[in-house]
């Protein structure tokens, strides 16, 4: 029997089965249309902004960083353009040998090597990094015709630093190097950051750090349409970068070369400067270091033999040297006396040869003593118990009321990072410095050593140099500056930097003109009398002898049975000249000695080539690098025989072509 179909039911099923795909396929088409919709309407711009950034691509343009001149215009760092041969550690799957077969095509020195392993170690696998600088062009077309050989190796053209005098005035100039982590993650912290886009390097030292921001220059930005394969294709739109300012200091590059001469191989420091403007004439820290070592980055053995060193070449002694002043205190106490009113100029002292404390004696320099003193003699003579019985008399707090008006034991305020306070000892500094009762109790007999600049008493050279210059300008005070313009590279507009004195030193000018007085004598008729005979400026001064080790009270000092490095500092502060003075120094020679004998015959060079422009012979120079102050000063020369490093490009740079020649670098 035949079973007949249900036609009615069959077909109702389809009309569902039709139904149903016809709602899903409407549910697709709406999920379609809802997601054309939030691509095309709700996330348009952003899609449109990641579209353009497939199709171009943003490069930064680095600045070309300023100049740094000296105040005639030399140029102590400027820059240059190099190729470099670069690798991409991320992109290389064998480092080592990548490298070996590279110096099969161009020269890849050890040191290339050490350099590049420590720029390995403190930057990230995806960074570029320089295996070889200053590749020459047939270098660079070796490379080009093989470069399919090395993916992750390529060709950059890029910006060096230059330092065209090497370790001359290298502490004031400072350095660039590479930018370390804590320096980019400072930069991401601050306003910075996209300044700084494709740049590697930033200041390290000296001017160099100090004054970044203005020798940087602004970053630029070029827009360059990519193909898929990431390669540039054309330049859509440009915005230059814009060079670093010029930055000019006060410095003379010739007196600077004269002070770093005259001290030869011995350690120590010197500043000078215009007591009337607090420009710094020169900032010498012996021994220097050349900076154009660590532009490429410094390989290990280099840093470590400059950080090894016993001679410390990389501490700026100028500005972080602290020392005990010695007898180059003397004027201040005495100027401390008369404004305090516990001396007066004739007031007279019998000088046995030492000063009791108690059972201790404090012994003067001189066996036996020097007689009847009183303040002018105690000054030229450099009287040591004169200073012993005025500071018993004192007293620790009044000492360091009166001493800190002058700057000592406070930062100066110089333009440059990195300066130490020193050490003016108080009783309120002595309970803060130390933890048992015991060391914080101020004692009697620590006084007296501190009238003739020992005990605790630690200063910098530029506190000792704006101190003497304050005297010397009568008691105003002006700021020490290392930087004289900054030179807008756009405008040429320069803008000078502090000129305005900072407070005046309450001094009588009367006690003023009783201190420069002795001073002067000092270099007439006094301790430092034969370095000055014959000068034709009227001079100030006052030597220095400052303790390096404590020598036993019954032992006598004897330089040679102690080490070098345990032998006393000499020291000299002076000012010239003395009615109008136009410059006034502070220096120090570690472990030389006397100041009279070892400082104070560079001083006298120091102001004849400043107030008289003669520069000594070179059997002169050698004289005073011995320290024979008995030969006689040399016929000197002109300014135009200045020994210059040998092929030094500022040898040849005068004033007047300054200009020309920075334009130039620049470019």
């Amino acid at each position: 029997m035949t079973e007949l179909r249900n036609v009615e039911a069959d077909l109702g099923r389809f009309r569902a089965r039709v139904l149903v795909a016809s709602v899903v396929v409407l549910l697709c088409f709406l999920l379609l249309a809802s997601r054309l919709v939030y691509l095309q309407v709700m996330r348009h711009d952003d899609l449109l902004e990641q579209a353009e950034s497939n199709r171009t691509a943003v490069v930064p343009v680095v600045p070309n960083r300023g100049l740094i001149l000296d105040r005639n215009g030399v140029v102590l760092a400027s820059n240059y353009s190099a190729y470099t041969l670069e690798l991409t550690p991320a992109k290389i799957a064998n480092l080592e040998q990548t490298i070996e077969d590279l110096s099969q095509v161009v020269d890849v020195s050890p040191r290339d090597r050490r350099r590049f392993k420590k720029l390995l170690e403190e930057s990230k696998s995806f960074e570029s990094l320089p295996l070889r600088t200053r590749l020459s062009d047939e270098e660079v077309a070796r490379f080009a015709a093989q470069r399919y050989r090395f993916p992750g190796v390529d060709i950059k053209a890029r910006l060096f630093r230059t330092y065209p005098f090497g370790e001359l005035a290298s502490h004031v100039i400072g350095y660039i190097g590479r930018i370390n982590q804590a320096e980019k993650e400072k930069l991401d912290d601050s306003d910075e950051q996209a300044n700084y886009r494709g740049t590697e390097y930033i200041g390290k030292l000296g001017v160099e750090q100090s004054f970044e921001t203005q020798l940087h220059g602004i970053t630029g930005v070029d827009s360059v349409e990519t193909s898929a394969a990431g390669r540039a294709m054309r330049k859509l739109a440009s915005s230059p970068a814009v060079p670093g300012n010029t930055v000019k200091l006060s410095i003379d590059i010739k007196l600077q070369h004269l002070v770093e001469e005259l001290f030869g191989e011995r350690r120590g420091a010197l500043v000078a400067l215009d007591p009337k403007t607090g420009e710094i004439l020169a900032f010498v820290s012996k021994p220097t270091f050349n900076p154009n070592l660590f532009v490429e980055g410094i390989d290990r053995d280099s840093w470590q033999a400059l950080n090894e060193s016993p001679d410390k070449p990389l501490l700026n002694r100028a500005l972080r040297g602290t020392y005990p002043p010695g007898s180059t205190y003397k004027p201040f106490m005495a100027l401390a006396a008369l404004e305090t009113g516990l001396r007066t100029p004739e007031q007279s002292i019998a000088d046995p040869g030492f000063f009791m404390l108690g059972n201790h004696r404090f012994r003067d320099d001189k066996e036996g003593g020097h007689g009847t003193v009183n303040m002018y003699s105690s000054i030229v003579q450099s009287c040591d118990t004169y200073y012993y019985l005025l500071a018993n008399d004192m007293g620790v707090d009044a000492i360091h009321d009166q001493m800190r008006r002058f700057g000592f034991g406070e930062l100066t305020g110089i333009d440059i990072f990195g300066e130490v306070r020193g050490l003016l000892p108080s009783t309120e500094w002595k309970r803060r410095a130390y933890k048992r009762a015991d060391q914080q109790k101020w004692y009697a007999g620590e006084t007296i050593s501190l009238g003739i600049g020992q005990g605790y008493n630690h200063f910098t050279m530029l506190q000792l140099a704006s101190a003497t210059a304050t005297l010397a300008n009568n008691g105003v005070k002006m700021k020490p500056h290392l930087v004289r313009d900054v030179v807008d590279i756009l405008t040429h507009a320069s803008t000078a930097t502090v000129h305005e004195s900072v407070g005046e030193v309450i001094a009588k000018p009367a006690n003023i003109a009783v201190i420069k007085n002795a001073m002067v004598g000092v270099n007439i008729e006094g301790t430092s009398a034969s370095s000055f005979r014959g000068a034709p400026y009227t001079s100030a001064g006052k030597t220095g002898t400052a303790q390096v080790v404590q020598i036993k009270q019954n032992e006598k000092y004897d330089a040679a049975k102690l080490e070098e490095r345990f032998r006393d500092h000499a020291l000299f502060t002076a000012f010239a000249p003395a009615e109008d003075p136009k410059i006034a120094l502070a220096m120090i020679v570690e472990n030389a000695g006397f100041g009279a004998q070892n400082a104070a015959p560079i001083a006298r060079r120091v102001f004849d080539f400043w107030l008289l422009h003669q520069y000594p012979s070179p059997e002169d120079i050698a004289a005073v690098q011995k320290a024979q102050v008995t030969t006689p000063l040399g016929k000197p020369r002109s300014m135009a025989e200045l020994p210059w490093p040998p092929g030094s490009p500022a040898a040849a740079i005068a004033p007047e072509k300054a200009a020309s020649a920075a334009a130039v670098t620049h470019r």
